[in-house]
Parts: structure tokens; sequence; C-alpha cells
């Protein structure tokens, strides 16, 4: 399913009719897809300086996190279910997580959001032909926790051309 650069929060079902998703409405079909298979519809957001902020569906097997994200960058997508707490999780996402200028602005992570809280909406969040701004306001709203300290942050390094190269690797730009 290709990326799209909009300013839209669509819902799982106007996501299969437009057949384009970006960050947010890749993890929240993600999470409706992850659903349908017997798992909680469970969302995570990274938080970044001088960026984006990044949602994952995320769900849970064997005792270990996995994810899955629609990502403009290549690095910041699929994770297996190998990460025993989420903030192993969150930081496998660490390298990849560059701006354009190649800083690495990963700094946050969520505490997970189950999106059946919103199963009472009429119509519900995965059916909705409107969009679901609702559901980003909230992954706004709740603590997040750091991933490094502030004197370690001061100290990061920007990637490689090379790195920041292959993360680019299909990237859309408006």
């Amino acid at each position: 399913m290709p990326y799209h650069l909009a300013s839209t929060a669509w819902s799982p079902r106007r996501v299969l009719q437009e057949r384009t998703a970006h960050c947010l409405e890749g993890a929240i079909f993600a999470a409706a897809a992850l659903r349908v298979l017997g798992y909680p519809p469970l969302l995570l957001d990274l938080e970044a300086v001088q960026d984006t902020d990044h949602v994952l569906a995320i769900y849970r097997e064997h005792g270990h996190w996995g994810a899955i994200g629609k990502s403009n960058f290549s690095g910041l997508r699929f994770r297996a279910p190998v990460y025993r707490t989420l903030r192993e999780l969150a930081l496998s996402y660490f390298e990849g997580y560059v701006n354009l200028r190649g800083d690495r602005t990963l700094r946050a992570y969520s505490r997970p959001v189950n999106l059946a809280r919103f199963d009472h909406t009429r119509p519900g969040w995965e059916t909705s032909d409107g969009d679901l701004w609702f559901v980003a306001e909230h992954l706004a709203s709740v603590p997040h926790t750091r991933l490094l300290p502030r004197a370690l942050e001061r100290r990061l390094a920007r990637v490689d051309r090379r790195s920041l190269a292959a993360g680019l690797v299909g990237f859309r730009q408006k």
C-alpha cells in the first residue's frame, strides 16, 4: 500500500477505499487487522524532536513485543516479536529515526493505547467514513517515557550520508 502525504486521519475502512495510508492511518489499519487475528488493537506513539511523531500497531506473542508501522522512512516499519519490553521495542527504532538533516530525533514512547476504548463511537473507529482525529489527540495526551537522559541527547551525532540515504529508500516528498 503506497504512502501518502496528507493531513488526514482515515479509518481502516477509508484506507481500504483509498488504497493508501500514512503513519497514523497505517497503524490504525494494522491494529484493526491484528484485532481480526485475535490480538487487542494496540497503538504505541513514538515522540520526536525536530521531526514528526511515529505511530505503531503493537502486538505481543509468547511474552515478546512486535510492531507494524507505515513510514516514509524504510527503517521505521515492521519489527518481529522479539522484544521483552516496550522500551526495547522503542529503542529498536532509534537508529532509523532521523530527520532529513540526519539528526537522531527519537526521544520518548507512550504507554500502549487500546483502541477498544473507542468502540462506543458511532460509527465505530474501524468503519467510520470520517477522520479519526480523536485517536491522534488521545495518543498525544497519554504519558510518554523518555528514552535517553538529556546529557546523552546533547552528545548525539548525526547519521552519516549513506545511512541517511538508506533510510530514504522509497521516500516520498511533498
